[in-house]
């Protein structure tokens, strides 16, 4: 029999760290037939499990996963490319007859989903490499500098998202002498934006700090300081992009007898709950207005409910 093929929205599970779209994608596999599309900066990297807490192999042998391992540490993955990749897989997805179900928290990438970036310029692929390969080598400070001077208008966006965004900033500035920020204005996006339903998984502040503590302490139980030392003497060092990511920067300092490993795991829970901050600040700015607020505090089945009916009604809104 033919596979009935899926036309309607995808369903986008995002919110904070540690807010639950895990577990809410899990559960949602149990009511109908998905495929899951992670949206995780780090998830990308192969060999970085522990740090990033990237979904069990049970899970992902239970339900097809995408957007997992897909370059080494040392390699760049743009938000850019995830759309790319991301619309692809949704189409393969799509054909198969299941639901695609977006989950994560990485801001940027979905509005390469929702708001697609601009067409790249060709730029020469020794001169990028030459100029990566410098810009991986200078500290935050330096690379702040640069993003200021270059670009304007989007240095407080690109210093927010870290070393890769301001270097990408820099890179692009310096490659085709226009900013960043004007390439987006003047140049048409690459492709439409994805129809989707968006569900944002809430919690109080207080909840979210609780399970960074928690989440923090299961990782170094499961083997962190192992999975970075792994890291470090396979040769990616401080200025890999994979392993600026938080988790990895402050166990490396451990693992260099820099800190304790208390201060280490003080340090993660610390840049964590500042990266939580940062990601609410960005969905009170960035998300769609259709945009639906779920308590990630009620019962995971209740939460699905209210995610599918999102879903319903972004249907209906599109057929209209």
């Amino acid at each position: 029999m033919a596979t009935t093929r899926y036309d309607g929205p995808i369903l986008v599970l995002t919110g904070p760290t540690t807010a639950g779209k895990t577990d809410l994608s899990i559960e949602l596999a149990r009511r109908r037939p998905i495929e899951i599309i992670s949206m995780d900066s780090r998830q990308v990297y192969v060999g970085m499990d522990i740090g990033t807490d990237k979904v069990r192999p049970e899970h992902r042998a239970a339900i097809p996963h995408h957007g997992l391992d897909l370059v080494r540490p040392d390699q760049r993955y743009s938000a850019g490319q995830f759309g790319r990749d991301a619309r692809r897989w949704i189409e393969e997805i799509r054909a198969r007859g299941a639901l695609p179900v977006v989950a994560g928290g990485t801001g940027f990438f979905l509005k390469s989903l929702l708001s697609p970036i601009f067409s790249e310029p060709d730029l020469d692929p020794d001169r990028r490499e030459r100029l990566r390969s410098w810009l991986g080598g200078q500290e935050r400070a330096v690379l702040e500098r640069f993003t200021r001077a270059l670009d304007p208008a989007r240095a407080e966006m690109a210093v927010q998202g870290g070393p890769q965004r301001m270097a990408r900033t820099i890179e692009v500035a310096l490659m085709t002498g226009v900013p960043l920020s004007r390439w987006h204005e003047i140049s048409p996006p690459e492709a439409p934006g994805v129809p989707a339903a968006v569900v944002v998984l809430d919690l109080p502040r207080e909840e979210i700090d609780r399970r960074i503590e928690n989440r923090v302490d299961r990782m170094v139980e499961r083997g962190l300081e192992q999975e970075v030392r792994t890291l470090l003497e396979a040769g990616y060092g401080d200025d890999a992009p994979g392993m600026s990511g938080t988790g990895y920067r402050e166990m490396a300092r451990y693992l260099r007898d820099e800190v304790t490993l208390q201060e280490a795991k003080d340090d993660i829970s610390i840049n964590t709950r500042r990266y939580a901050r940062r990601q609410w600040t960005w969905f009170r700015h960035q998300l769609p207005e259709h945009a639906v607020t779920v308590d990630a505090a009620q019962p995971v089945e209740d939460q699905v409910d209210l995610a599918l009916e999102a879903l319903e009604l972004q249907s209906v809104e599109e057929s209209v």
